[in-house]
């Protein structure tokens, strides 16, 4: 049977790296991805404007093949040191609407984009813009979002974009033995949005990308042409 999606005009897709990473080192993480899927989705990175300090060394735990700080960013910080802790419940955010602005001008200068995907603290972000564009505080259509090892802010300023439910279709991959962000954290931002999709993997805070998953990741994108 011929899938509707390899004689399609590939999705574009914005990519919003994780925490720690920027534009280009997500572009390496993804490389099996961007293979998996390279009939299909035409993804396009971008770079957080907040440069991450050599204080955060001890705050937010080192993802798998990161060293030191020189190039790595973050969407926001949640600390008056700008540092950043995914699990920590605070009151301070900082460096989000220049995050925004970022995403702004790529939507502007590098769009249309059909959907945003993002990794971690970008998943997080995702999760917000996603929050944002409901409320039309964010202009830019957003078709889909796929979020990967995701999480709901813990910053209560960001509470009023996860006070209804989101109608934006939604893919959710999360690693059952991810250290940095338990699957709990992911599994309790399915609840913001109405009829998630979820796709499960037993590693760990990484992206998965292999024949196995290629089927449901091409389901979803199906489903969003449709």
């Amino acid at each position: 049977m011929t899938n509707p999606a390899n004689n399609a005009t590939p999705l574009r897709v914005l990519c919003i790296h994780g925490y720690r990473q920027n534009g280009e080192i997500f572009r390496q993480k993804t490389g099996s991805l961007r293979k998996l899927l390279k009939l299909h989705v035409d993804f396009v990175y971008v770079t957080a404007p907040n440069e991450i300090s050599s204080d955060d060394e001890a705050c937010e735990p080192k993802e798998a093949g990161e060293q030191g700080s020189f190039g790595q960013r973050g969407w926001w910080f949640t600390n008056e040191n700008n540092t950043f802790e995914s699990k920590k419940l605070t009151d301070m955010c900082v460096g989000l609407e220049k995050s925004v602005a970022v995403i702004d001008t790529a939507f502007k200068e590098q769009g249309p984009f059909d959907g945003i995907l993002g990794f971690s603290q970008g998943a997080s972000f995702v999760s917000l813009l996603c929050g944002m564009y409901k409320k039309e505080i964010f202009q830019h259509k957003i078709k889909f979002a796929i979020m990967i090892a995701g999480f709901k802010s813990r910053c209560s300023l960001h509470d009023m974009y996860y006070d209804s439910i989101i109608n934006i279709p939604t893919l959710h991959i999360f690693g059952e033995t991810d250290q940095v962000i338990p699957q709990e954290m992911s599994q309790d931002l399915l609840q913001y949005f109405e009829d998630p999709v979820t796709i499960t993997h037993p590693g760990g805070h990484y992206v998965p990308a292999t024949k196995s998953q290629k089927q449901s990741f091409l389901d979803f994108i199906n489903s969003v042409r449709s």
